[in-house]
């Protein structure tokens, strides 16, 4: 089976001894809570969704990946997953303090070990991640709203926080058993954020004819104004498994995280999280993580012609559209 990015699935869960001992002082502890988007980074960074992170990037990893689109151990890697703090919290800690990580309910969700303590320009993390300053777009608007000094280091997560749709969910460690189960070599993976329509559908055929498994991994969580509610999204799927694709061809579970619509850094990143489920190919059609008209259609393809150590199979589609003169489904390469 594919190793995962950097060779080893992390695994910062916290075992039933530690999670005692964290919760029975937490109580001194200097606590910050996070909002639903941080919870979901710490529990992939725990779960090995993000391998090789072991927690939230420290200055020399952030600046590292903002300008070469790697980490300092030259691995790739494309989007910043870091946690914000407001510098009147941030003058009360020091390098090796254990912060207390909670919901925004005040549960008790992690620790974080501070390694660093840094500010960052806003403006360049926005031109560097989405090209863009534009407040319009809504990972700018993100990355604006944020507090003005990040923290980094290491995290343990106490347990995942359960969700409406944890029938669906499964984390590298057990989508790389399922797939061992069905005795799939390769796996291509398939990045959503919408219902699926006749187009996605081709796309997914059209991939499944190269590989043995498809696994279909719709994001859950926050996206822009006017996408399909999550529900509807994996509805919407396990009927299209159900009825329309060979049952021990296709699989879906969610990924609990939030689209940052960075387009084509986006598209790497996909791809490494899907590599880290086990997926040995990616499906990446136009304008991937894409929004507005802020990227190049095919910008998220050709981005992958700087990462050929990424360590996953890329498979390009134009977009499929039913042609009414030939009667059928089409794309620009194949329709005359």
């Amino acid at each position: 089976m594919i190793a995962p990015h950097g060779g080893k699935l992390v695994n910062r869960l916290m075992n039933e001894q530690k999670k005692a001992e964290t919760l029975s002082r937490a109580g001194s502890l200097v606590s910050l809570t996070l909002d639903p988007d941080l919870v979901s980074d710490l529990e992939n960074i725990a779960t090995g969704v993000y391998s090789p992170l072991g927690g939230f990037l420290n200055r020399a990893d952030f600046h590292s990946v903002l300008n070469q689109m790697r980490l300092t151990s030259d691995l790739p890697w494309t989007i910043p997953v870091v946690i914000d703090v407001d510098r009147e919290l941030a003058a009360k800690i020091k390098p090796g303090q254990e912060i207390l990580l909670r919901t925004e309910e005040l549960k008790p969700v992690g620790l974080l070990t501070v390694e660093d303590i840094y500010d960052y320009n806003k403006e360049e993390f926005c031109l560097r991640v989405y090209g863009t300053t534009d407040p319009k777009h809504p990972g700018v608007s993100r990355v604006l709203a944020m507090k003005e000094v990040l923290l980094g280091g290491p995290v343990e997560l106490l347990e995942l926080e359960p969700t409406p749709y944890d029938r669906y969910r499964l984390s590298p460690k057990e989508t790389r058993i399922l797939f061992r189960e069905k005795g799939w070599k390769t796996v291509v993976g398939f990045q959503t954020r919408n219902t699926p329509h006749l187009g996605h559908e081709y796309v997914q055929k059209a991939a499944l004819t190269f590989t043995d498994g498809l696994f279909i991994n719709p994001v859950i969580g926050r996206k822009k104004k006017g996408d399909f509610k999550d529900e509807v999204i994996l509805a919407s799927y396990e009927e299209l498994i159900k009825h329309y694709y060979l049952r021990e061809r296709a699989v879906m579970a969610i990924l609990k995280m939030e689209m940052r619509y960075a387009g084509p850094r986006e598209a790497i990143h996909h791809a490494i999280i899907r590599k880290n489920f086990g997926c040995t190919h990616i499906i990446i059609g136009r304008d991937h993580a894409g929004v507005g008209n802020y990227y190049h259609p095919y910008a998220a393809q050709e981005i992958f012609e700087e990462f050929p150590d990424l360590g996953i199979v890329p498979l390009f589609f134009k977009s499929f559209f039913f042609c009414q003169k030939c009667g059928s489904i089409e794309n620009e390469k194949t329709c005359p």
